[in-house]
């Protein structure tokens, strides 16, 4: 399987990033333009969840929704799953992401690195690695630290 992966600093506690990346509300209002909104279609976030995003009209070019499988949450610290329907489903086959929080040792509660990962399987051989959408999820994780929801 191949793998492709990134990493943001912020300037807030990793606490408080986990608590908005959790939060299906919240999420919708940190960039509308990138994700429209996220609900949870069953469960409550555990494994086994089915999340759906809906992506903002920034990102129609390249993915509209995206439905995913809760497959591993550490509480404040990563959420991992897996794409089970969308548009990504149709290029790569399993496609795979962790979102991650971790605090900057000595400066816990004001700043944490935000990770990405994806582990994934191109479905023919010339499917790109998902670098758009890398470069997304970094840009909106990037904007967690500007939300007016982080005040």
């Amino acid at each position: 399987m191949k793998s492709l992966q990134g990493e943001v600093h912020l300037n807030i506690p990793a606490s408080k990033a986990w608590e908005m990346f959790t939060n299906n509300e919240t999420l919708g209002k940190i960039s509308p333009e990138m994700l429209s909104g996220a609900e949870y279609l069953e469960g409550d976030g555990s494994p086994g969840s089915l999340r759906i995003f809906k992506l903002g009209p920034a990102l129609h070019h390249f993915v509209k929704e995206s439905v995913q499988k809760v497959e591993k949450v550490e509480t404040g610290r990563s959420f991992g799953y897996e794409v089970v329907s969308g548009e990504l489903k149709e290029v790569y086959d399993p496609y795979h992401v962790t979102f991650s929080f971790a605090p900057v040792p000595g400066k816990e509660g004001e700043q944490c690195v935000a990770g990405w990962k994806a582990e994934f399987e191109p479905i023919t051989p010339t499917s790109p690695p998902p670098e758009k959408a890398k470069d997304a999820a970094l840009g909106f994780l990037k904007l967690f630290e500007t939300c007016e929801a982080t005040n």
